[in-house]
């Protein structure tokens, strides 16, 4: 399978950037609205903004049958991924456990990608992935001295049907939804998102929704930053990359969480956890990194 184009090196970086962002979001967003209740508004904002653009944006039709499974893609990665993580933490899970149960995720992505798409991993990207899940550990660490009260059944399941949901939804991604309109396959996905949410809003939640000035910022940058911007980079790179290789990336996503929320809110980053980052970061490279000279052997790139 093709790599990722030289001219589009820089979307990785980008992506990753920009999907831990959605955890400082989070954390303006949960003091002023139940988990799902945002979450359903958040969809159907973008649903809506995507809408409007489709004229400028010269989006395609794409067959029924690519729609539902799209939708489905939807649901898995949108509704249950980030319904399950949002739920977890309003409950009382500490966001550096939730952190490290989502670090399973490249790992369980590797495993079904094998069953389901096909996809070999090599000997290298076990080797990368394990590094990758010792990095993350050693970036929560600190934090896991927080753990009290909120970590209950409920909860620990909750993130651990999150993170199954994620690699299950890109593995179907990947597998029934390709070389596709981009925005008319993410439309879809949200409406799968959406049923969920709402559907799980309205039997678990009060919906309660304090609009101010920290609801608004949490919503507008999840909307563009996170919903639009960091998911057509995610789709693009389940489109033109391994599935196993691409998951790999989210090994990145709690290590620059942890710069983020040092800089922004004065959280602790200890010399443990720059350390911690630099094997996470190593662990990706092992991962997604190919050899350079592998252009004449059988069945390489």
């Amino acid at each position: 399978m093709a790599s990722l184009p030289r001219a589009s090196s820089v979307v990785p970086a980008l992506f990753v950037v920009l999907w831990a962002t959605g955890f400082i979001g989070a954390r303006y967003a949960m003091p002023w609205a139940d988990p799902f209740t945002f979450l359903w508004v958040r969809f159907a904002i973008t649903f809506f903004l995507l809408l409007a653009f489709i004229p400028f944006l010269g989006a395609r039709r794409i067959p029924a049958r690519v729609g539902a499974h799209a939708a489905i893609a939807g649901m898995l990665m949108h509704g249950v991924y980030l319904g399950g993580v949002f739920w977890a933490i309003a409950h009382g899970l500490p966001a550096g456990l939730a952190g490290l149960i989502i670090g399973l995720q490249p790992m369980l992505t590797a495993i079904l990608a094998g069953v389901f798409v096909g996809e070999k991993v090599s000997a290298r990207h076990w080797l990368g992935l394990a590094v990758g899940l010792i990095g993350v550990a050693i970036v929560l660490a600190p934090k896991l001295g927080a753990v009290y009260g909120g970590v209950t059944a409920a909860t620990v399941t909750a993130g651990l049907i999150a993170v199954l949901a994620m690699s299950a939804g890109t593995v179907w991604q990947k597998r029934f939804v390709v070389n596709t309109d981009l925005i008319s396959g993410t439309l879809w996905q949200y409406a799968g998102g959406w049923v969920v949410v709402f559907t799980a809003s309205l039997f678990l939640e009060d919906r309660r929704f304090i609009i101010n000035g920290e609801l608004i910022f949490a919503m507008t940058w999840l909307v563009l930053v996170l919903s639009v911007g960091a998911i057509f980079l995610l789709m693009f790179l389940i489109e033109k990359g391994e599935v196993a290789r691409v998951a790999s990336l989210f090994y990145l996503v709690p290590a620059v969480t942890a710069v983020m929320a040092w800089y922004l809110f004065g959280e602790t980053l200890t010399l443990v956890q720059m350390a911690g980052i630099a094997v996470t970061t190593f662990g990706v490279a092992l991962s997604t990194l190919r050899p350079s000279r592998r252009a004449g052997l059988p069945g390489s790139a």
